[in-house]
């Protein structure tokens, strides 16, 4: 079920961990000797892994997945011998209705005292009882601040506010789309109301006239290149990008945008809880959150690891989260925006 990662995109990150799988790790006093973790791809730190190998004696597992519906389906339909896995926020709740969370012991992580306040009590882990936050961040408007003005509403990727027609991309996600054109009418990011999709569904239509495509990895390098002048985005993609082209820029549409987080979470019946407890108390240090963020180009939730970075993504502030809303889980209305999406696509 489980292999260790090798992939392009984490033997990069994970470098001389493969290279050394044969030199022998001795665990520390009452830790297993092998710790199992599944997690986004390019979604950690350059050193995180081979830091906690070595300092712990712990051989890591690494396995990768591209979207947290192919996490959540691979485990409920029976993988087994994960310990830790990085869900989407909203689908922290759906893991522990069905069984497949455990809670934390929460001594065992004292550097939880280093989480920030806004995501010590997350709306999807109140108390935070299953796991940690392990990055945030915000979905906005990338662009090419040579190129183009920059934009201040959704309403660019219709044709106006000095939107180019086929230098356009949206990402190819159902809840970021079409929760964009709900906020452009000034409605919820996670509207059930029929009628209220019927319009944001016209809407994405009208706005992949104008598109070269709905797409999410491959935006970062067509920003670079100039390929794309204007893109919905993630904060964290766009500043990889702004990492190899200065001109590009973000912004947080003033309709208003989605606040995303991403939690570590301990599986429930984990092989190696004691491993899973001190790799989250590790994560949380202020010099491997830093890593971490560094490397990914997301928000930490480590508060005292702020200090240590370059550039920093600050925490909103108060008059910004009222425009920011997460991204809840649909229950019922899955099935109408999965169907409204196929609409979207085919149109």
């Amino acid at each position: 079920f489980l292999h260790s990662a090798t992939s392009a995109a984490v033997t990069a990150a994970l470098g001389p961990t493969l290279a050394g799988c044969a030199e022998k790790l001795i665990p520390k006093p009452g830790l297993e000797p092998e710790l199992n973790v599944y997690n986004w791809s390019d979604y950690i730190g350059y050193e995180t892994i081979q830091g906690f190998e070595r300092e712990f004696g712990v051989r890591v597992n690494y396995d990768t997945f591209e979207s947290s519906e192919e996490m959540l389906g691979k485990l409920l339909a029976g993988a087994s011998g994960y310990d830790l896995a990085v869900p989407v926020g909203y689908s922290v709740p759906v893991m522990r209705e069905r069984g497949l969370l455990q809670p934390l012991d929460r001594t065992r992580i004292p550097n939880l005292a280093n989480l920030a306040p806004l995501f010590r009590d997350s709306p999807f882990d109140p108390g935070t009882r299953n796991g940690i936050v392990w990055q945030w961040g915000l979905t906005g408007i990338a662009y090419r601040r040579d190129l183009v003005a920059p934009p201040t509403s959704w309403r660019v990727f219709l044709g106006g506010e000095g939107g180019v027609d086929g230098r356009m991309t949206m990402l190819d996600d159902a809840r970021e789309v079409l929760g964009a054109m709900l906020r452009m009418r000034g409605r919820s990011l996670n509207s059930a109301d029929p009628a209220e999709l019927v319009v944001a569904k016209a809407d994405a239509v009208s706005a992949k006239a104008h598109l070269a495509a709905f797409v999410s990895a491959a935006v970062k390098g067509q920003l670079v290149t100039g390929d794309v002048w204007v893109a919905q985005l993630w904060n964290g993609d766009a500043r990889q990008a702004q990492a190899e082209e200065p001109n590009v820029g973000f912004v947080v549409p003033e309709d208003g945008s989605t606040i995303f987080s991403d939690h570590m979470v301990l599986l429930a019946g984990c092989p190696h809880p004691h491993a899973a407890h001190a790799f989250l108390d590790y994560v949380l240090r202020p010099d491997v959150a830093a890593g971490i963020s560094e490397a990914t180009g997301f928000g930490t939730p480590c508060e005292a690891a702020l200090p240590l970075l370059r550039s920093p993504v600050p925490y909103p502030s108060v008059a910004e989260l009222g425009r920011l809303e997460y991204p809840m889980d649909l229950g019922d209305a899955t099935a109408l925006w999965d169907r409204t999406w196929t609409e979207v696509k085919a149109a």
